[in-house]
């Protein structure tokens, strides 16, 4: 007899950390070779993972009430929107540039990890009750 569960088993829930690891640093080696202009064969490569991950782990980090397929997904179109925004904005101004565009992304990256930062709902003080 065969039972299924919905828990994760011993070795994926190890092995995420690891995995999130290195993902952070493909995305950080991306966005380095952007910014300096090194000629590398993995430049266009990890550019495009940071231009991906970046954004959507930070729309992930903000939308932690939902399912996680749910979340995925918003966070996956979120981080299409803000680079699609990005690149919008910079081609319609006349300032467009690889490097302009990582620092961009990696910029509003950065405001929406913050502001998750200081938005959480767990650290806030209670209010005061009017009596």
């Amino acid at each position: 007899m065969q039972t299924f569960s919905n828990k994760p088993s011993a070795a994926v829930s190890e092995s995420l950390p690891v995995l999130a690891g290195a993902a952070l640093a493909v995305s950080v080696v991306g966005a380095v070779l952007a910014l300096t202009d090194l000629a590398s064969p993995l430049r266009a490569p990890f550019t495009l993972f940071f231009l991906v991950v970046a954004p959507t782990a930070a729309v992930a980090a903000g939308l932690r009430g939902l399912e996680p397929l749910g979340r995925a997904v918003a966070a996956v179109a979120g981080a299409i929107a803000i680079d699609l925004l990005v690149a919008q904005a910079m081609l319609a101004m006349h300032i467009w540039s690889i490097r302009g565009g990582v620092a961009a992304v990696a910029g509003i990256s950065a405001l929406l990890f913050l502001l998750t930062l200081v938005r959480r709902p767990g650290d806030r003080t209670p209010r005061r009750q009017i009596s």
